[in-house]
């Protein structure tokens, strides 16, 4: 029987509804609202692939700091390397569980700069001009990381080699620049490229907050 507006029933659920609603049923709150797990890892960015020499990389942090400081690629690596795992979560509706990342925590690099007291949020910048902002907070915790490695193999380059940031859980991904080439610290928020573009300032995806 063909559905219709006088049927007096519900309309059927596309494919897609159907499938957000079963893996929230399966996997409670582990899993965010509207969100769709997968055990794929898609490739999503806004440029092109950079392509990125480690005898020229460098790693600049800037801003609200005593003084600004630039690691290289082997001073960067010279840091306490971290292994990391957890879930990711996508402004796109997918959601990836236990990934183990290999790299560098975040406050592992913080603790190399002097940080000046009025600093409360952070530009992340990426090698291809990529923006991102985020409190202070998500980077001086344990559960963001500068990843090197992902599942015991090294990135490859549509995912961010040769290094990413990885957010915590409780934000969107696009929050972890790709291709990361420095931290500038700053006093008041400030929009980066997807921000600019309608995206939300927070990006917590159990509020849903994916566009402003």
């Amino acid at each position: 029987m063909k559905w219709t507006r006088d049927s007096g029933k519900e309309p059927p659920k596309s494919p897609a509804v159907r499938r957000v609603e079963e893996d929230a049923k399966r996997h409670g709150s582990r899993l965010p609202p509207g969100q769709v797990l997968t055990e794929k890892w898609p490739v999503l960015q806004y440029s092109t692939v950079p392509h990125i020499d480690l005898k020229t990389w460098t790693f600049k942090i800037w801003g609200l700091v005593e003084e600004s400081v630039v690691f290289t690629w082997e001073e960067f690596n010279g840091l306490p390397l971290s292994t990391l795992t957890n879930d990711i979560h996508c402004v796109t509706h997918w959601s990836k569980f236990d990934n183990t990342w290999e790299g560098v925590l975040a406050r592992d690099v913080l603790a190399r700069v002097a940080i000046r007291p009025e600093a409360r949020f952070v530009i992340v910048h990426g090698h291809d001009g990529y923006t991102t902002n985020v409190p202070i907070d998500i980077l001086t915790g344990g559960d963001s990381i500068f990843a090197f490695r992902h599942d015991g193999r090294e990135l490859t380059p549509e995912h961010g080699w040769p290094c990413r940031l990885v957010p915590p859980p409780q934000h969107y991904l696009w929050k972890g620049a790709k291709w990361v080439s420095g931290l500038e610290f700053i006093a008041e928020d400030r929009p980066g490229f997807w921000e600019r573009n309608g995206y939300h300032m927070n990006a917590n995806p159990w509020r849903e907050e994916r566009f402003s």
